[in-house]
């Protein structure tokens, strides 16, 4: 991922810097004013939190203390989401957002650097992510948050949506990963038929070195493959540079050092991709005891949504529903945030407030 972010930055910071960076403060300002949460029953505030023996900066903003309670967990890895924040404010409108930067990403990375970040595990991760939701609980009297894991995220959602029903309303994952230990091929499948299509023989040749099964890869060879699947993909491309490189570069929350330190985040936490690699989604339980919800791109080529929808399929859950976001690949979210806001209020949060669907 951190490859193609590189390369579609490139073609940002082509323009003359001067009049880039006038333009960046502009829009910083406007961002800053059209954020702030003015409403007498809302909530921003922000900051950092002790957890699991380090500082991790999270996030709380919304404006009804009233409204459904969300917990964010975080794509890349190691991307945070609060870059997007200027796309998805819309949802605070129904919705309190906690967006936590979790271990080796974002400020959490930012503030302690490589050497404050303590076991970069997924195990760890998941300890971390109890901690931060009893906090949460805790912070806002909220009986049960509601997960909604991206990509990466979806990884560390699931084990915690499937363990603990009794912290978690209900489950929504996007950018849905399907790992299967290794089984899952379509993604590769396809990439290598886009190269051959389009008669790179060199990239075609690469692919086919490292093999399907990414158990196998280095770190290297996974930022490769990222990076080819997203850019030999037309709206894949178009979302890396209209989406989350503006999203980046405009962010009002972050400085260009923050920003470069946003970038090395991303490449300190690749090996937990890899540690994730091995993971079997049907070995470890496709039993939910909570409602369960999978909105995806129509034309993701990271995660395709026909993986997810044959994770979907075998799910047992007292709730379940299955969506495809129109003219979405992967970030489907980040794209159509309004998109996603409408599936959140007409399908997730009847769910978890037994509201009517038009409530």
């Amino acid at each position: 991922m951190l490859g193609i972010i590189a390369t579609a930055s490139a073609a940002v910071l082509a323009a003359p810097v001067a009049g880039l960076l006038g333009h960046r403060e502009l829009r910083h300002a406007a961002n800053t004013r059209r954020l702030r949460v003015t409403a007498p029953g809302g909530i921003d505030e922000s900051g950092f939190v002790r957890v699991g023996g380090i500082d991790q900066w999270i996030s709380i903003r919304g404006e009804d203390l009233r409204n459904p309670v969300i917990l964010e967990i975080l794509g890349g890895p190691g991307a945070s989401n609060l870059v997007f924040l200027p796309r998805t404010h819309i949802w605070e409108r129904h919705f309190t957002v906690v967006r936590w930067d979790m271990r080796g990403a974002g400020r959490t990375f930012a503030a302690g650097g490589p050497e404050g970040q303590g076991e970069m595990s997924l195990d760890q991760l998941y300890r971390d992510a109890l901690e931060v939701t009893e906090h949460v609980r805790a912070r806002l009297g909220a009986a049960k948050l509601l997960l909604v894991a991206n990509s990466f995220g979806t990884v560390l959602g699931l084990r915690l949506a499937r363990s603990h029903p009794e912290l978690y309303s209900a489950y929504v994952g996007t950018d849905q990963n399907v790992i299967a230990g290794g089984r899952e091929r379509g993604a590769y499948d396809a990439l290598a038929a886009r190269l051959g299509a389009a008669g790179k023989t060199k990239e075609l040749a690469a692919v086919t070195a490292m093999g399907a099964d990414r158990t196998r890869w280095t770190t290297e060879q996974l930022a490769e493959y990222n990076k080819l699947v997203l850019t030999t993909d037309p709206l894949s491309y178009d979302t890396m540079k209209t989406v989350v490189i503006r999203s980046l570069w405009f962010s009002p929350l972050h400085t260009l050092r923050g920003l470069r330190a946003y970038l090395k985040a991303m490449s300190f936490s690749e090996p937990l991709a890899l540690e994730a690699a091995a993971i079997d989604e049907w070995a470890e339980g496709t039993d939910f005891r909570l409602p369960f919800f999978v909105f995806q791109g129509d034309s993701d080529v990271l995660t395709p949504p026909d993986a997810a929808r044959r994770l979907f399929d075998d799910v047992t859950a007292p709730v379940k529903d299955f969506a495809l976001i129109r003219d979405a690949s992967h970030f489907a979210s980040f794209r159509h945030p309004d998109r996603f806001l409408d599936l959140m209020l007409t399908r997730v949060r009847p769910a978890v407030t037994a509201e009517p669907a038009n409530g």
